[in-house]
């Protein structure tokens, strides 16, 4: 390249830095205008209240509320199925002893199974851990499975009548009333 087209490149080179320049001062300027008449956008996130708690959203406290909705679903709905499963251990230990005339194996599980359901309905229903007496016991295994079907049936059907947000002293009773038959029947001898 020569001298005399090397100048003319830089000529050129320096006309359009200089117009460049001269098109971004005032866009630039403009911008930075528009910043300084922003407001600035300010989310506080921890402002603390009186009580030393923090201050929430109305969006945190609708996500909460949605939250605490879906767990009060999750869990009622977790209870009907322990009540439709415990129904059904119920019948099924029946129906095997009413074949077989004794408790195998299989059926003392069921029986635990059982057991632990209707601890999870007591305990979701808000019972505590009481030991309850019954007024006439069973005194025979027969009796004992004919009443622990019947109980298993009717504590189904008042969880499923319990509206989500009731605490029902039925529901708790019932389910104390069927672990104690539980307890009766691992008391008596298996076989009739």
């Amino acid at each position: 390249m020569t001298e005399r087209a090397f100048k003319q490149v830089m000529r050129c080179a320096n006309i359009l830095a200089i117009s460049g320049l001269a098109f971004a001062l005032p866009i630039s300027v403009s911008a930075q205008e528009t910043k300084q008449n922003q407001k600035p956008i300010i989310i506080q996130t921890d402002t603390p209240r009186e009580d030393g708690s923090r201050a929430f959203t109305e969006m945190e406290e609708e996500l909460r509320a949605k939250r605490a909705i879906k767990s009060v679903e999750k869990e009622y709905q977790e209870n009907l199925d322990r009540a439709r499963d415990l129904s059904l251990l119920g019948a099924s230990i029946v129906a095997s002893f009413k074949q077989k005339n004794e408790l195998n194996r299989e059926d003392a599980r069921k029986l635990e199974k059982v057991e632990k359901l209707a601890k999870g309905i007591r305990r979701a229903a808000g019972g505590s851990e009481d030991d309850v007496e019954m007024e006439n016991p069973p005194r025979d295994l027969a009796s004992a499975l004919d009443m622990l079907g019947d109980v298993s049936k009717s504590l189904k059907e008042k969880v499923e009548k319990t509206p989500k947000h009731v605490i029902s002293a039925a529901v708790i009773d019932e389910a104390n009333v069927l672990l104690e038959l539980v307890r009766i029947v691992r008391s008596l001898p298996p076989k009739v």
